[in-house]
C-alpha cells in the first residue's frame, strides 16, 4: 500500500479522487492548499504528492512543487500535478510543463483510467 498526499482546494475532487485511490488500495491524506501540502509531505512523507496549480494563490500549486524539489526530505518523492488552468484565462501565467519541478501532468478534467494509469506508473 502506498501513501498518497492530495494536494487541491476543490472539496469534489479530493473527494473522488481519494474515494479511486483508496479503491486501488492507497493510503490518502488530503490538503487544501500549498503552505498546509508542503508541510504535510515534510510530516507524511508519501510515495507521491498529487499537486493542484491553482489554490491559495494562482501558481500555488507551482511554488509548493518549487520548495519540494529544494527540500532535502521531499524532494525524492514524485509529483503528479492535475489541474484545470490550461483552460483558464491563466494559463498563460503557468511556466512550460518542463520547467516544473514535476514527474507528470494531467489536465482536468481527468479520466479516471488514465489517472488510475499515470499513478501505477509514478509509483512503480
Amino acid at each position: 500500500m502506498s501513501k498518497i498526499l492530495i494536494v487541491d482546494d476543490d472539496p469534489s475532487f479530493l473527494d473522488a479522487t481519494t474515494i479511486l485511490l483508496e479503491h486501488e488500495g492507497h493510503e490518502v491524506e488530503c490538503e487544501s492548499s500549498g503552505k498546509n501540502g508542503f508541510e504535510a509531505a515534510l510530516e507524511y512523507h508519501p510515495d507521491l504528492v498529487i499537486l493542484d496549480v491553482m489554490m491559495e494563490s494562482i501558481l500555488a500549486g507551482v511554488e509548493t512543487s518549487e520548495k519540494m524539489q529544494r527540500n532535502p526530505l521531499t524532494s525524492d518523492i514524485p509529483i503528479l500535478m492535475v489541474s484545470a488552468i490550461t483552460r483558464t484565462d491563466e494559463a498563460a501565467l503557468l511556466p512550460q510543463v518542463e520547467s516544473i519541478y514535476i514527474d507528470s501532468f494531467l489536465t482536468k478534467p481527468v479520466d479516471p483510467t488514465m489517472f488510475v494509469q499515470k499513478v501505477r506508473k509514478l509509483l512503480s
